[in-house]
């Protein structure tokens, strides 16, 4: 297999060096600004944390209507975990475990997703739900490799990623619709419309994903809805409001092994509301951000929950010196909620737990210009009712060698509170926990050439402590904070932008664990091309992982696999345009989680309407 991935690769780019050799060489890129990783925008090569963007046309050109996917392989040290032909589900058997350099957990409590720079986690359990996170929905997705909780606190140890939502920034009226159907009776329908006149926008979708799915009870449906609206008070105050709401149906198949059983069904309603003020001077700028998450999840075991995560994010950025801005916020947050199992005690009923937990963050960050040097440091206090204080530094820069190169370092460090689940749920619940903590070392290298090229690479070191891990002492197992982390790893990513005909992505990342964990492969590689001819847009993906952990310990199990995906699409005209693509085209027999087996060759045709 390996011998196969080298042979695409080749053929991948020998056709590329053909083919830049008939565009035209005018094409520059354009240097990406990011909100991520700082509190005010800024150019990407001026943040020393790792920063990846994926942009409109990446997301769109993946044909996902959910965002994790159209992450996958992009961003290097990012693993999504999947077991169908889309869906992830929760609780036993699920799939959509988030790994971001060997950290994130089971379930995935070390990695953080924001939308618009506010948590999306379950109340009780600290997990994202990764069937919440719509494509249409989302302008771009910027994902910080590394710990970030300085600036967003708790569960970002592994890292962040904050999906911007859409607005509508043209005058007028804009729809869109899209419709496919594909194996396995998988249909995902998607319908958008903005509307900007003056002062005032809105933006509004709704979506709507089904599969049959490739094995018996692998069923999977999802209906989406999502509504913003802004409004510019004046040239430096403008609001923003938005609503999401999503129901989803899935089922567990079971292990693929013989006389294995089916799982559970579950039923999952997630939704979430935010309300933002956003102000913006010649020397001050910030935001007030409220936010409300909710949930409630009934699974066919007996299992009911309904949770909450709200609070409010303040900051402001004071630019009272040249060349220097000061940054202090602060963030409150409470979570919780009530779980209980109302098949239990004969269908009594029993209630697991029924609670809340507020923490505080205050947190100052200094940047400041130096020539071509750039440095950052921050500091954040976390007050937790349970454990007390935790102390969150971090410190960095960025150094313009010249106008083609940079280097970034930084240290930073990341921490997780122990969640309700951990705390007083079921059993094995430990009230005494402490922080998980992770310590972040990186240097990275920037380099241009010729404005049509840029690559990057990333070398780092991450320690950590305190991991929650369930004990056996005394015959007793126990929720105790004993797991290390010892990573150590490369990150590499190049685009080339020959013109704007043809595009190529690259990204590899390698990762030594001195203890591994599930869902992190040790190397994986991903090369990517689009071309345009006419009316006819080319897009083509190879992703290569090697040594995915599906089981660690004494019964460690690895897994190694190549997928080759391809999408071609044809421009009617400038309303229409229909489109085919085809998945794991070298029809690879894989696991992703341990006992599902994936799906083997998968086709999609669609049509895509805009306005």
């Amino acid at each position: 297999m390996k011998k196969n991935i080298f042979f695409i690769c080749f053929a991948l780019f020998s056709s590329l060096s053909l083919l830049s050799q008939e565009i035209d060489k005018d094409t520059i890129l354009i240097e990406e600004v990011v909100v991520t990783g700082t509190t005010v925008k800024v150019n990407k090569s001026m943040v020393p944390l790792s920063v990846t963007v994926i942009d409109r046309k990446m997301i769109e050109s993946s044909n996902e209507n959910n965002i994790l996917p159209a992450l996958s392989g992009r961003v290097p040290g990012l693993f999504v975990t999947e077991r169908g032909v889309t869906g992830f589900g929760v609780a036993t058997g699920a799939a959509g475990q988030i790994t971001l350099r060997g950290i994130g957990g089971n379930p995935t409590t070390g990695a953080l997703i924001l939308i618009d720079g506010h948590p999306q986690f379950m109340g009780l359990m600290g997990h994202p739900l990764a069937d919440s996170y719509v494509a249409s929905d989302a302008e771009r997705v910027e994902v910080i490799r590394g710990a970030s909780s300085v600036l967003y606190g708790t569960n970002a140890m592994g890292g962040v990623i904050n999906v911007i939502t859409r607005k509508q920034s043209q005058d007028g009226l804009h729809a869109g619709i899209r419709a496919s159907y594909g194996s396995f009776n998988t249909q995902k329908y998607s319908a958008h419309a903005g509307f900007k006149k003056k002062k005032m926008m809105v933006f509004a979708s709704v979506n709507h994903d089904q599969t049959d799915g490739h094995r018996s009870n692998s069923d999977f449906s999802i209906n989406n809805g999502y509504f913003k609206t802004g409004y510019e008070m004046n040239d430096h105050i403008n609001l923003n409001a938005d609503f999401s709401i999503a129901g989803f149906n899935s089922s567990d198949p079971g292990p693929d092994t013989v006389n294995a059983l089916a799982g559970t069904n579950i039923d999952i309603l997630r939704g979430y509301g935010s309300f933002t003020v956003n102000n913006d001077y010649k020397k001050i700028s910030g935001s007030a951000k409220f936010f409300y998450n909710f949930g409630e999840h009934e699974i066919s075991d007996g299992f009911h929950s309904l949770d909450n995560c709200y609070g409010v994010n303040f900051f402001q950025a004071l630019k009272l010196i040249k060349n220097n801005t000061i940054t202090i916020g602060t963030d409150y947050i409470s979570y919780g909620g009530m779980a209980e199992n109302v098949k239990a005690m004969g269908g009594a009923g029993l209630l697991f737990v029924d609670t809340l937990i507020a923490e505080t963050g205050l947190y100052g960050f200094v940047q400041h210009k130096i020539s071509a040097l750039t440095l950052n440091a921050g500091v954040r206090n976390q007050i937790h009712p349970v454990y007390g204080n935790e102390w969150v530094p971090a410190g960095g820069f960025a150094w313009a060698v010249n106008k083609k190169s940079n280097m970034k370092g930084s240290v930073s460090k990341g921490f997780r509170s122990p969640t309700i689940r951990e705390l007083y749920m079921w059993g094995i619940a430990n009230p005494d926990l402490r922080p998980e903590k992770s310590i972040n070392y990186e240097v990275s290298w920037l380099q241009k050439f010729s404005g049509k090229i840029s690559c990057e690479i990333v070398v780092y070191k991450i320690l950590g402590s305190n991991l929650i891990a369930v004990t056996m002492e005394g015959g007793i197992p126990l929720n105790r904070n004993t797991g290390e982390i010892n990573n150590m790893g490369t990150e590499l990513s190049l685009n080339y932008q020959p013109s704007d005909k043809l595009g190529v992505v690259m990204s590899y990342s390698y990762i030594s664990m001195e203890n591994p964990v599930i869902a992190a492969p040790v190397s994986q590689l991903f090369a990517g091309c689009t071309y345009k001819k006419g009316k006819f847009i080319f897009n083509a993906d190879v992703q290569q992982i090697n040594d995915l952990y599906l089981a660690t310990g004494k019964t460690e199990v690895k897994e190694d696999y190549t997928l080759v995906n391809a999408r071609v699409s044809y421009k009617i005209n400038k309303y229409f345009d229909v489109f085919l693509k085809g998945e794991n085209l070298l029809n690879e027999d894989y696991e992703v989680n341990r006992y599902y087996t994936m799906p083997g060759i998968t086709g999609f045709a669609g049509l895509n309407f805009k306005y």
